[in-house]
């Protein structure tokens, strides 16, 4: 039988008999189990989906020079000499979202069945026509039902991560002085965080930013982006950043005297070329 014929069959067995012993509900319980199992789309599968999802999301980002848009400047040697790390975390982030989405697997089948014996154990025993059946099926099926809706967004929650540990190794390694935040609080739909919409537009300085060490830069308004949560690092945020490399690309009170007067002096000796 398929999960939706042994909900039935379950659920028409108990209004007809009631909860007269724990061993019928039990063997009901044991039966949606496996049930519910049986039903989902293996584990190699699932694996092979998130793969093939994150691996596509890699390739444009990585293979086919995405990277970029979030790092204007950085140098394509730097890209190619990170990718081995880039390459590690796209394993790590396949692992971690196969291993999300057993969990939330395991929780629905949980769900399932703690809603079952919810509803079987308030039957009175002898049964009753009384049981609002149908109710009680959309109920139990609730949980499952939501399931493949839930690995969609895991997945897609997981591409977004990957996307952000990706910067953050290009950014690390590639010199990087400050962020500026985007949000997409105004894409149609989407369920957006407050705070983040704040954020939009917002430059923060990276606290061990070579700039900032040279005494070169402060931060602006924003503050430093290590004191605020990072873009998707929170679920389901499609915040991202844009890197900045160079003293002229930041905001005008970011720079100190010094920053000012060297920018100054770049942009000389670039003017005499």
């Amino acid at each position: 039988m398929t999960f939706y014929e042994t909900i039935t069959a379950a659920i028409n067995d108990m209004a007809r008999h009631g909860y007269d012993s724990q061993r019928r509900l039990d063997e009901w319980v044991a039966r949606i189990r496996k049930s519910a199992t049986s039903s989902m789309v293996s584990k190699y599968m699932l694996e092979k989906s998130l793969r093939a999802t994150l691996a596509a999301i890699y390739g444009k980002l990585v293979t086919r020079g995405g990277v970029f848009k979030y790092h204007p400047g950085v140098s394509r040697f730097t890209v190619e000499r990170l990718k081995p790390k880039m390459r590690s975390e796209l394993d790590r982030r396949i692992a971690a979202s196969a291993n999300l989405i057993t969990l939330n697997r395991q929780s629905s089948i949980e769900k399932t069945l703690q809603r079952f014996s919810g509803w079987a154990t308030s039957v009175p025993a002898g049964g009753t026509t009384q049981a609002d059946k149908p109710e009680a099926k959309a109920s139990v099926h609730r949980a499952l039902k939501q399931l493949p809706f839930e690995e969609r967004r895991v997945a897609i929650d997981q591409g977004h991560k990957l996307i952000s540990a990706i910067n953050e190794i290009v950014a690390s390694d590639g010199g990087a002085i400050a962020v500026e935040w985007h949000s997409n609080w105004r894409q149609s739909g989407y369920n957006y965080r407050e705070d983040h919409k704040e954020r939009d537009g917002q430059v923060y300085l990276m606290k061990s930013s070579w700039a900032r060490a040279k005494g070169l830069v402060k931060p602006g308004p924003a503050g430093l982006f290590e004191d605020i949560t990072k873009p998707a690092e929170e679920p389901f945020c499609r915040c991202f950043g844009t890197y900045l490399y160079s003293l002229g690309q930041l905001p005008a009170d970011m720079l100190t005297q010094k920053g000012v007067e060297q920018l100054a002096a770049v942009r000389a000796k670039m003017k005499d070329l």
